[in-house]
C-alpha cells in the first residue's frame, strides 16, 4: 500500500475533521498517470471499530457516473439514443406532462421531475418506478430549459430503461459490464446476501451528526445494502472508485486492456452539456456533462457545492455524494482523487471540509500553482 507521508496537509485536514466531530474517519485515494500515490484510511468506522482502506463505504451519489457509463454502453450498441424520449421505452412515464423528457434531460438534471420521496429502500423497485412514472413535472417547467439536480427519481428511470432494454436487473448490468472488468471486485449496487453476511464489519457505517453526537444511518443495514438505487446505493472501498476514473482518463480502457467505453462516449460524458444554468436544488450555477459535474469554479471557487477544490483544472469532472464523498479526474494533471468521510455534518460544513481536503491534495503534490480561480 502506498505510504501516506506524501500527504501531510491532507492528513491534517482529515484529522481536524475528526477533532471537530465532522466525521469519525475517512478513506482517501489518489493516483497520477495511473500510478497509485495515496491509498489510506484514518480514524474509525464505528466509535469502537477502526476504519481501513478495505472498508466498504457508502458512496451515495458518487456512484451516479457508473450508472451513466452503463447508459453510454447501451448507446454505443445502438439500442438507445440520448435524444430518445423516455416514454418511447417506458410508455407509462409520459403521464402528467412528461412526454417530452429525454434520456439527455435525465442525465443533465434538466428533466424537471417534481421532488418527492422515492421510498427507497423500503419500497420495491416496481413501486418506486410506478410512483416516479406518476410524478408530474415541476410547475412551469420546460425540459432542457431549467436545471434542478435530482438525487434519485431520474436515476431509477435510467435504471428501468437499462433493465427493459437489457432484460436483467440494473445491479447485474453494472456489475458485469463495469465493476468486474475494472477489478472493482468489492463494489456493489446490491450486495449479495451471502456476501453481506461474510463482509460483516467491513461494511462501512455512515453517520449523521446531532448535537456533536454520531448517529448511524440505516445505510449499512441489510435493507439498504440489498436494495438497488442507481443514483445512490453504490458502495465499496473508495480506492476502487478510483479505478473507474482511471479508466476514464485512459480513453475508456481498463488496466487489463479492456475497452469499457469508447473515447467518443467519454468525450460526451465529460464535456459541458449544461452550461451556466442556475441549479434550483443546489442554489448555485453548476455545469454538467452527462451524469458528471464539470468543474464549476468559474461560478465561485469558494461557494460551488461538491466541487473539486481550488486548484483542479478547468476540464476536471466527477461527482460527489451527499455530505460525504467525492470522486473526480483532472485530465491536465492526469490526477484521480476519491475520498469518503463517514460523517454527514450538513451541506455547508461538508462543502467547506471537502474544498479544503481536495485543495490540500493538490498542495501536497505541488500542483497548487495554477488553475486557482477565485
Amino acid at each position: 500500500m502506498p505510504a501516506n507521508h506524501q500527504f501531510p496537509r491532507t492528513i491534517e485536514i482529515v484529522s481536524e475533521g475528526i477533532a471537530n466531530k465532522l466525521h469519525l474517519g475517512m478513506q482517501v485515494y489518489v493516483s497520477q498517470a495511473g500510478d497509485v500515490i495515496g491509498d489510506f484510511a484514518i480514524g474509525m468506522n464505528r466509535e469502537d471499530e477502526v476504519l481501513t482502506p478495505e472498508t466498504l463505504c457508502s458512496w451515495l451519489s458518487s456512484g451516479k457516473p457508473i450508472t451513466a457509463a452503463a447508459v453510454f454502453q447501451l448507446i454505443e450498441t445502438g439500442k438507445l439514443s440520448l435524444t430518445d424520449r423516455v416514454s418511447s421505452i417506458i410508455p407509462e412515464f409520459a403521464a402528467r406532462g412528461k412526454e417530452e423528457v429525454t434520456v439527455a434531460h435525465l442525465l443533465t438534471h434538466t428533466g424537471g421531475l417534481r421532488p418527492v420521496s422515492s421510498g427507497w429502500p423500503h419500497k420495491s423497485w416496481d413501486e418506486i418506478v410506478a410512483k416516479t412514472n406518476n410524478t408530474p413535472l415541476r410547475k412551469d417547467w420546460t425540459p432542457g430549459e431549467n436545471a434542478a439536480y435530482d438525487p434519485a427519481l431520474s436515476w431509477f428511470i435510467l435504471g428501468e430503461i437499462l433493465q427493459r432494454l437489457e432484460g436483467k436487473p440494473i445491479d447485474q448490468i453494472v456489475r458485469q459490464n463495469i465493476l468486474e472488468p475494472l477489478d472493482m471486485v468489492d463494489c456493489w449496487m446490491v450486495v449479495p446476501k451471502h456476501l453481506y453476511l461474510a463482509y460483516g464489519d467491513r461494511i462501512g457505517v455512515l453517520h449523521t451528526i446531532v448535537d456533536q453526537k454520531f448517529r448511524p444511518t440505516q445505510g449499512h443495514e441489510e435493507v439498504a445494502c440489498r436494495s438497488a438505487s442507481p443514483g445512490g446505493s453504490m458502495r465499496g472501498p473508495i480506492s476502487q472508485l478510483g479505478n473507474f476514473y482511471e479508466m476514464m482518463l485512459q480513453g475508456g480502457v481498463s488496466r487489463s486492456g479492456r475497452q469499457i467505453l469508447s473515447p467518443e462516449s467519454i468525450s460526451q460524458m465529460t464535456s459541458r452539456q449544461r452550461v451556466g444554468m442556475f441549479d434550483l436544488t443546489f442554489q448555485h450555477k453548476l455545469d454538467f456533462g452527462y451524469g458528471l459535474i464539470v468543474n464549476s469554479n468559474r461560478y465561485g471557487a469558494e461557494t460551488v457545492p461538491y466541487g473539486f477544490g481550488r486548484y483542479a483544472s478547468e476540464d476536471s469532472y466527477g461527482h460527489g455524494g451527499a455530505q460525504s464523498s467525492i470522486g473526480f479526474a483532472d485530465p491536465e494533471h492526469q490526477l484521480v482523487v476519491a475520498a469518503v468521510a463517514n460523517g454527514c455534518p450538513g451541506e455547508r460544513l461538508h462543502n467547506e471540509r471537502f474544498r479544503e481536503l481536495n485543495s490540500a491534495i493538490y498542495e501536497d503534490l505541488g500542483l497548487s500553482g495554477s488553475n486557482h480561480e477565485g
